[in-house]
């Protein structure tokens, strides 16, 4: 019996999954908010009821995605800003960290872009929360640094969610040039570590 509940599971989440990766690439064309669940279902190939067994509604699977793009990332971003490094190799490392995802996350970093500011407001709210927690996350980070000693709770959230914003933009920075020649890939990778490394600078000197 157990077994048989667990080919069931297992089956439940692969077509969760084909849902979530055909709607993945329907959005490549289209915004969520025009995305229709029978053409998700067409794609994976099976009826609209069984759509409902797994998503409320287009807006519950475009919440899905987000935690799908985004749920993953925390560690990385906590790796990005940790103090183990001087600025300069933070900075190289968060550069190459960031294009590396986009290169192997094309979809999930174009489908975030658009729908940062869309028009469904649940995804909306589940991208903000998202960004949010990487905000608190890399704010604990840099408390760690001996470069925070006197620093207030607000600035040091303020100077997180700088980079954070900056990430972002990295991303859609790479994410534009991903079929761009290697010398416009350079020149993302060093406009890139310019604006991180401008950043650092005014920390540096927030306290002056």
């Amino acid at each position: 019996m157990s077994h048989t509940l667990g080919i069931r599971q297992a089956q439940k989440q692969k077509t969760r999954q084909a849902l979530l990766d055909a709607a993945l690439e329907l959005l490549e064309e289209q915004s969520l908010s025009s995305l229709g669940l029978r053409e998700v279902t067409r794609a994976v190939g099976v009826a609209p009821t069984a759509f409902y067994r797994h998503f409320r509604s287009t807006a519950d699977l475009g919440v899905a995605l987000v935690e799908e793009a985004l749920g993953s990332l925390h560690p990385m971003i906590r790796t990005t800003v940790s103090s183990a490094d001087g600025h300069d190799q933070r900075i190289t490392r968060a550069v190459e960290l960031i294009a590396g995802h986009v290169d192997a996350y094309p979809a999930h970093v174009r489908f975030i872009a658009r729908e940062r500011h869309g028009g469904v407001q649940p995804v909306r709210e589940a991208i903000r929360d998202q960004l949010v927690r990487f905000g608190e996350e890399v704010r604990a980070e840099l408390a760690k640094d001996p470069e925070s000693a006197g620093w207030s709770e607000d600035d040091l959230l303020m100077l997180a969610n700088l980079y954070v914003d900056q990430m972002l933009i990295t991303a859609s920075l790479f994410l534009e040039a991903q079929e761009a020649s290697a010398e416009e890939r350079e020149r993302v990778v060093q406009v890139a570590t310019r604006q991180l490394r401008l950043i650092s600078i005014g920390r540096d000197h927030w306290l002056d």
